[in-house]
């Protein structure tokens, strides 16, 4: 299935582009630095994802309802499954989430999993911190990941 940009959405993290596919299930979401061309018509799942990602900014949802159909390995569905499980305002750990999956000395190919997300956010990988309770590893960055958690748990600092 072919994919389109369709969407983007300016929020206290910084620019967020959304895209789906032709059966309207979102592929990807993802922060952007730089400003691209074709930005793709708004269609109306991509309406609703952008809608769904601007009350979670407003801390008016806590579980998102889209289809998505992210490309991965079979483990790397099972461990964003896992992580879509997180509730919003708690955190999980690598190796609790290895453990889960009756993997338990797979902590880092979890990790190397969570770094492969390619929908950020809606798959709440930014949920996911080391075994010490340490901030690691956010292809968002880190500073956006603890924005993320800060919001979740209702210390929302005003600059990002």
């Amino acid at each position: 299935m072919s994919t389109s940009q369709c969407g983007r959405l300016e929020s206290p993290v910084g620019t967020i582009e959304v895209t789906v596919n032709e059966g309207g299930a979102v592929v990807s979401v993802s922060f952007v630095d730089e400003a691209t061309s074709g930005a793709g018509e708004t269609a109306r799942a991509c309406s609703r994802a952008l809608r769904q990602l601007e009350e979670y900014f407003q801390s008016e949802r806590r579980r998102f309802e889209l289809e998505l159909e992210p490309e991965g390995t079979d483990f790397e569905y099972r461990v964003w499954s896992a992580v879509q499980r997180i509730p919003y305002g708690a955190t999980d750990t690598y190796g609790e989430i290895a453990r889960r999956l009756g993997e338990p000395d797979s902590a880092r190919a979890v990790g190397r999993a969570n770094a492969r997300n390619p929908i950020a956010i809606i798959v709440p990988c930014h949920r996911v911190i080391g075994s010490n309770g340490d901030l690691t590893g956010y292809a968002g960055g880190l500073d956006r990941k603890k924005w993320l958690l800060d919001m979740e748990s209702g210390q929302t600092r005003l600059d990002f």
